[in-house]
């Protein structure tokens, strides 16, 4: 989202290059597809956490280019508000004892930037939607300085031709009108990024979108905006409506939203780039020199930079990725569904019961897609970020039932066994996944939990709250782990 596209117009000839040049990619990408020219040999995960500003009264600050001038860390970039920062978490192996790295990584980063911009009268904030947030923050002016906003700004509202209206009817309702697109600063997201190979892509593509609800049930953590008590997870509806180029009547034609769960399951990846290509004009049509084909050709890895920016602004919750890292292409599923934070812990237990449970699900032997429609899973996503944890889920073989009863009686102890397949092994994930590990004495269980009728024989529910390690809890650090002071990232709303 950061790249720096420069200050520019488009002409028609500029569109109709682009789009020539965008299907040109896709071609080379489907013969990379048939060559199996990706990297497959050591799969990783990755993570970016989207961050709010504010001040010592807690409101926020519109001071990003101070604070990221503060850290000077590259790891920290711009987004597109100036209350907004992002940090990308370097990429790791799900191994040995990875979850506790990452958490370790994300807590020393963050303590440190919070450290620097406290120095200049700001602070960091983990969460969904900033509670103090207000009209007058969401101006022209809130703009990030990189061109690159300005330029989406107003492509967005040349293709809508009228202000965005954004009305969300929850505990109470909102109706506001806006005519820039800082609305979507408002609404600030972790990703998971998880590197699978091609002929693995579409079962965990659809494994993320059958889970997809429930994640927003457990991290559900938005409630306001503007000051109106809205959806749990307000971030889902206010992210769809900000970003819609759609005016009422290309609405009422049934044309798809740019934010988009989809519409049914996937066989293959390329089936989501071409849906992107198919269904959605381009909005920063900015054409490379490079010829794909060309450098296919040669035994070169072409960047298809026409795709990969075309895609970077067709928002599915679970993103399709193709990219390029030290001369070798692969592909990566972009989990985009939670809200930031609020803690580090949280974030990187939900991180883990996302990977566990997504490999489990995708490598089940009767995959979960065969037993549940699409609209079901879409259904499922909307409950889930209207009720959030008090939410009523469908579930094959069990019909619907709350969330929690779901999580407890499945999917936990199935997101632990699919975390062990990662190679974290026993005891390496905490005392609270042990005891899971416990109540499963053998692999026809196990087996079972992804799509049985009914919890095995034998499998308890684990005590504490809600989801429990999913939740927070000791989990996910080693036994002898500590909690260092300022682990929250210091600063109330956090």
């Amino acid at each position: 989202m950061g790249e720096d596209l420069g200050v520019r117009t488009f002409s028609r000839e500029d569109r109709a290059r682009y789009r020539e040049q965008v299907r040109r990619c896709l071609d080379v990408f489907a013969e990379m597809l048939r060559e199996s020219r990706f990297d497959v040999e050591r799969p990783m995960t990755g993570l970016e956490i989207e961050l709010n500003l504010v001040d010592d009264d807690s409101m926020p600050t519109m001071r990003n280019a101070d604070v990221l001038a503060a850290i000077a860390d590259p790891s920290f970039q711009t987004e597109l508000g100036q209350f907004n920062v992002e940090i990308n978490v370097p990429p790791r192996r799900l191994a040995g004892t990875s979850t506790a790295q990452f958490e370790e990584n994300v807590r020393a980063s963050l303590n440190a930037a919070e450290e620097k911009a406290r120095a200049i009268g700001a602070h960091m904030v983990m969460i969904g939607i900033l509670p103090t947030l207000r009209p007058e923050h969401l101006t022209a002016g809130a703009l990030s300085a990189n061109p690159r906003y300005t330029l989406l700004n107003e492509q967005i509202f040349a293709a809508r031709g009228e202000d965005l209206h954004i009305s969300i009817s929850g505990v109470e309702r909102l109706a506001v009108t806006a005519d820039t697109i800082t609305p979507e600063a408002a609404c600030t997201s972790t990703q998971f990024h998880l590197q699978v190979s091609p002929a693995q892509f579409a079962d965990y593509w659809n494994a993320a979108q059958a889970i997809a609800g429930i994640q927003v049930a457990l991290g559900a953590n938005s409630p306001l905006f503007f000051g109106r008590e809205l959806w749990r997870e307000t971030r889902i509806p206010l992210f769809q409506q900000a970003t819609d180029t759609r005016s009422e009547e290309i609405k009422a034609q049934g044309v798809r939203p740019r934010v988009w769960f989809g519409e049914r399951w996937i066989t293959n990846v390329f089936d989501l780039f071409e849906e992107n290509v198919r269904y959605f004009p381009a909005l920063l049509p900015v054409c490379d020199a490079e010829d794909p084909a060309k450098a296919l050709a040669e035994g070169g890895v072409p960047k298809l930079t026409e795709l990969r920016l075309h895609n970077g602004t067709i928002y599915r919750w679970n993103r399709p990725v193709y990219d390029v890292l030290r001369g070798r292409p692969h592909l990566r599923v972009e989990n985009r569904v939670l809200p930031a934070g609020p803690t580090v812990l949280d974030t990187v237990a939900n991180g883990a019961f996302y990977f566990g449970l997504v490999r489990a699900l995708a490598e089940s032997d009767r995959p979960l897609w065969s037993q549940m429609s699409f609209s079901a899973a879409e259904e499922n996503f909307t409950t889930c970020a209207r009720h959030g944890i008090d939410a009523q889920v469908f579930w094959p073989g069990l019909g619907y039932l709350p969330v929690t009863e779901l999580v407890l009686r499945r999917l936990l102890p199935l997101a632990y066994h699919g975390l062990d397949r990662w190679g974290g092994g026993p005891g390496r994930a905490g005392p609270a996944a042990e005891h899971h590990r416990a109540a499963l004495p053998d692999r026809t269980q196990r087996r079972e939990l992804a799509g049985g009728d009914a919890a095995p024989v034998g499998v308890r529910r684990p005590p504490g709250p809600a989801g429990g390690a999913a939740r927070g809890g000791p989990a996910l650090r080693g036994p002898d782990a500590q909690q260092p002071p300022g682990a929250r990232v210091a600063h109330p709303l956090s």
